[in-house]
């Protein structure tokens, strides 16, 4: 399984960073972000390195379904129906761990342009 030694989402899938874990399958890892902007504020990583979503796509199509699987596992579970799945692509969109994730925000009415 690739990973990089600085990055903290493959230290979270590792068990050397803490993290507060909602579900977990053989190739990806939820939990819940530490600085949540909704109810519902739950992160899906694939358990191996892809530095964003474009990157995941092209390196493992399968695994890419498999987040966004687990991401509306996640909604259903934490029992939301209307809910948004949102990856981010880059700095200037917002990323800020370069690992490809999947927020998953729900709970509360989430308004349009997000910002």
């Amino acid at each position: 399984m690739s990973s990089q030694v600085d990055c903290l989402f493959c230290k979270i899938v590792a068990g050397e960073v803490p993290a507060s874990v909602v579900r977990e399958s053989e190739r990806t890892l939820a939990f819940r972000d530490v600085s949540p902007q909704a109810p519902t504020h739950v992160l899906v990583v694939p358990k191996e390195h892809y530095q964003d979503a474009p990157a995941l796509a092209a390196g493992d199509p399968l695994a890419m379904a498999e987040v966004i699987s687990a991401g509306a596992a996640v909604a259903e579970q934490d029992g939301i129906e209307a809910f948004r799945l949102v990856f981010n692509t880059g700095a200037e969109a917002g990323q800020s761990v370069f690992h490809a994730h999947l927020h998953v925000l729900g709970g509360r009415a989430l308004s349009w342009p997000p910002g």
